[in-house]
């Protein structure tokens, strides 16, 4: 399978994981694919479907969600993106909660076509969970906000010691930091 990064307004920087053949989940990190994932309703809506990551910074940065087919929603916008941070773990079971999102209000959320990440659809999808957008103008980075923090994702399900949530494989030599493609 070829790698098909995901494309954005600064560039192809963002795929998912299961393309990158040479990395995985890192140990003491919970691999969340397959989770039911819970509104502040406590319904299920979908299930994490895919991470997309940041190979360059190491970061997971959004879950694709794949909604469930009960909502009745045409089967091309059946996934949306939930930034990170947006997102909790539980601390019992294996689920993920998106507070700022319900069973309904999840039919009004941007859906993912999996073709691309604009800049303006990661603005839509902070508007859309009330966190807040950085300005274009901003001297910090996009990724420094509060809808980015993997430490509110992880909480108590992750060693915060932790500096990814996936790694190279071990039996594979990766670029250092910064020369990944």
């Amino acid at each position: 399978m070829e790698t098909t990064p995901v494309p954005s307004a600064e560039g192809m920087h963002l795929t998912r994981l299961r393309d990158l053949h040479d990395f995985e989940v890192a140990d003491g990190s919970p691999d969340v694919r397959g989770w039911a994932v819970r509104g502040a309703d406590g319904k299920r809506f979908g299930d994490v479907h895919e991470l997309i990551v940041e190979p360059a910074a190491m970061k997971v940065r959004y879950l694709d969600v794949e909604l469930d087919a009960g909502l009745n929603i045409n089967q091309h916008e059946r996934h949306i993106l939930v930034p990170i941070g947006a997102a909790a773990l539980d601390d019992d079971g294996d689920n993920v909660f998106v507070p700022a999102l319900t069973s309904e209000s999840v039919l009004n959320y941007p859906p993912y076509q999996e073709i691309s990440i604009s800049r303006d659809y990661e603005e839509a999808m902070l508007r859309a969970l009330s966190l807040p957008v950085p300005t274009r103008e901003a001297q910090s980075p996009f990724y420094d906000g509060p809808g980015y923090d993997e430490q509110h994702f992880y909480h108590r399900r992750r060693p915060s010691e932790l500096p990814s949530a996936f790694r190279p494989r071990p039996d594979v030599n990766v670029p250092p930091k910064g020369e990944l493609n």
